[in-house]
C-alpha cells in the first residue's frame, strides 16, 4: 500500500523567543524615546528671570497739550486711480492708518503717494477673490510698515471699489 507520510508545517519561532523579542523590542522604544525626551527638554534654555525691584524710581512724565501716547487713527484721502492690467479698469480705495502714538508730520502724505504708486502696478487678476483681497491687504500694511519705520501697526481698509 501506500506509505502515508505526514507533511509537518514548517514550524516558527517558539513562543518564548517571540516574548523575548516583544520586551527587547519595546525596551529600545522606551530608550530611544527617553534619549529623545532628554535631549530635547536640555536643549531649551529656559528665559532668565527677571528680577522685580520693588522701589519706584521717580519718573517725569510731561505731556504737551493735544498729544496722545496710544494708538491713533488717520484718514487718508481716497486713492483714486487705474490698474495696471487691464488699464480701463479703475479702482478706488478709501484707508485709514493705525498708528502707535502722534505720526510725525508728513508721514501720511508719504504713506499716501506710496500706497497710491503700488495701487497703479496691481492687476485685476491679483485681487479677483478673497484670497486676492487678503493678498492686497497684506501688501498695503506691509508698504505702510516699511515706509513709516514700523510706527504703522495696521491698515483699515475702509473702501475698495473697482470700476
Amino acid at each position: 500500500m501506500a506509505n502515508t507520510e505526514q507533511i509537518a508545517a514548517p514550524k516558527g519561532p517558539s513562543l518564548i523567543v517571540q516574548m523575548g523579542m516583544l520586551f527587547a523590542m519595546t525596551g529600545a522604544a522606551l530608550g530611544v524615546g527617553w534619549f529623545a525626551g532628554t535631549y530635547l527638554k536640555n536643549s531649551e534654555k529656559p528665559a532668565p528671570p527677571v528680577k522685580e525691584s520693588h522701589q519706584k524710581l521717580p519718573t517725569k512724565e510731561t505731556k504737551k497739550e493735544g498729544e496722545t501716547t496710544g494708538p491713533v487713527l488717520v484718514e487718508l484721502a481716497s486713492l483714486t486711480t487705474n490698474l495696471a492690467a487691464p488699464t480701463d479698469v479703475w479702482a478706488r480705495l478709501q484707508v485709514s492708518l493705525v498708528f502707535d502714538g502722534t505720526p510725525p508730520p508728513g508721514m501720511a502724505e508719504n504713506i499716501h503717494q506710496d500706497l497710491l504708486a503700488f495701487l497703479r502696478t496691481v492687476k485685476m487678476h491679483q485681487v479677483e477673490g478673497a484670497s486676492g483681497y487678503q493678498h492686497l491687504r497684506a501688501d498695503l500694511q506691509e508698504r505702510a510698515a516699511i515706509r513709516s519705520g514700523g510706527k504703522v501697526k495696521e491698515v483699515l481698509v475702509r473702501a475698495l471699489l473697482f470700476e
